[in-house]
């Protein structure tokens, strides 16, 4: 007896994930499929039925409707850093572990953070567009040297830190405030709250995922504690920054520029038109989400997630899953059988299971379980092939969700 084939483990890539992603599942004999757009949740939902491993970046939103009809998704990765995309907690309960890429795009995202410092602070952008349109409008007024002025950070995680490493070798101040006590990197200064990096910051960049917490975190009322002419910039989450708020301070002069890769709307695809209230302003850097669109982040990306999708599929592997109990696992050996169990959180349940295989006269040579509020991730070896008859047992157990065996 075998596991699964592979060949009939079907893989849908959307988004126009890299290639390198689909070369990893294509040589391990999967059955890939490569998409070059987003899905509404309408495609999504038939598309879905049939996938056992689905792949997606920033704009396909994965559904509780989309999930209810993925009766054999078996694994999600998300293609960037966010995940706010997938219901994470319904995938849990549907015993659907979810993958991202938390590195992989880090120092591109940094590097357009500092480019976009510059030029707002020598008015590039429009310096620019101006001499496209055949007006010369040489002027130093406004503009300063990055040398010198306060940039304040807010979420000092991966990007956070390298932007502010960064900053720190162009002779920026750097002040930055988290939720989570971090480590300051350099000469960076940690602030006591959101609103004392506001009022020191000349330039303020905001590197924080989408949450309850951080939706509008910067909104109208914070408009008064900036100082006169700073900057803001958001290549994090579209929702981080209430974009009432900030055309309110650019067309008063309470800021004097802005750089803005995400929106709380975004196109679905290159196709589709774009609107936004911040179309037009002075000393405004609009971009399509392009932070961490580089040839080498994107390539990063598509193994790092892809090696993560690859090692659960074909050992059980959950580490660094965003909402799974996380178990590293090894090669399984010669002459081992390898099962692998999720389950509802309830008490006597790996009571039962090792019950069920003890009267099948298996004898279990290695144990791990992990839990969530919500799950039970079990992984054990035993040393006899019990087959579908065990598999069958465990899935009549009335906690049981999902159930496979390697062989």
């Amino acid at each position: 007896m075998v596991s699964y084939p592979k060949g009939k483990i079907k893989v849908l890539l959307l988004e126009n994930i890299h290639k390198d992603a689909y070369e990893l599942f294509h040589r391990d004999g999967f059955d890939v499929t490569l998409v070059k757009d987003a899905m509404e949740e309408a495609e999504l939902i038939e598309k879905i039925a049939d996938v056992h491993v689905l792949g997606i970046r920033s704009k396909t939103n994965v559904t509780k409707k989309a999930l209810d009809n993925a009766k054999k998704l078996m694994t999600i990765g998300c293609f960037c850093i966010g995940t706010n995309q997938v219901e994470l907690e319904e995938a849990e309960k549907k015993a659907v572990p979810v993958f991202n890429a938390p590195y992989s795009n880090t120092r591109s995202v940094a590097e357009l953070v500092i480019a976009e410092i510059i030029m707002l602070a020598r008015k590039a952008s429009d310096q620019s567009k101006d001499v496209h349109l055949g007006k010369w409008n040489k002027i130093a007024k406004g503009c300063f040297e990055v040398r010198g002025k306060t940039l304040g950070i807010i979420g000092y995680g991966h990007i956070g830190t390298q932007v502010s490493v960064l900053a720190e070798s162009m002779g920026m101040r750097v002040v930055f405030y988290d939720i989570i006590s971090k480590l300051p990197l350099g000469n960076a200064t940690a602030a006591h709250n959101y609103e004392e990096v506001l009022r020191q910051a000349d330039f303020i960049s905001f590197h924080v995922p989408e949450t309850e917490e951080t939706k509008n975190l910067f909104r109208k009322e914070h408009l008064p504690l900036l100082k006169d002419g700073s900057y803001v910039l958001n290549l994090s989450r579209g929702k981080v920054l209430e974009i009432d708020a900030l055309v309110e301070g650019i067309k008063s002069g309470k800021i004097a520029g802005a750089g803005v890769d995400v929106f709380p709307e975004e196109p679905k695809s290159n196709d589709d038109p774009f609107v936004s209230a911040l179309q037009g302003l002075p000393n405004v850097i609009l971009t399509p989400h392009i932070g961490g669109s580089t040839e080498e982040a994107q390539k990063n990306i598509g193994t790092e997630v892809a090696e993560k999708l690859l090692k659960f599929i074909n050992n059980g592997s959950t580490t660094f899953s965003v909402n799974f109990p996380n178990i590293e696992l090894g090669s399984l050996k010669s002459g081992y059988h390898r099962i692998l169990n999720i389950h509802q959180n309830q008490p006597g349940f790996l009571r039962d299971i090792n019950s069920i295989i003890s009267d099948m006269g298996g004898n279990i040579l290695t144990q791990n379980l992990s839990t969530s509020t919500n799950i039970g991730y079990l992984s054990m070896e035993i040393d006899k092939n019990l087959g579908d008859e065990l598999k069958d047992k465990i899935k009549a157990h009335k906690h049981s969700i999902r159930t496979r065996i390697l062989y």
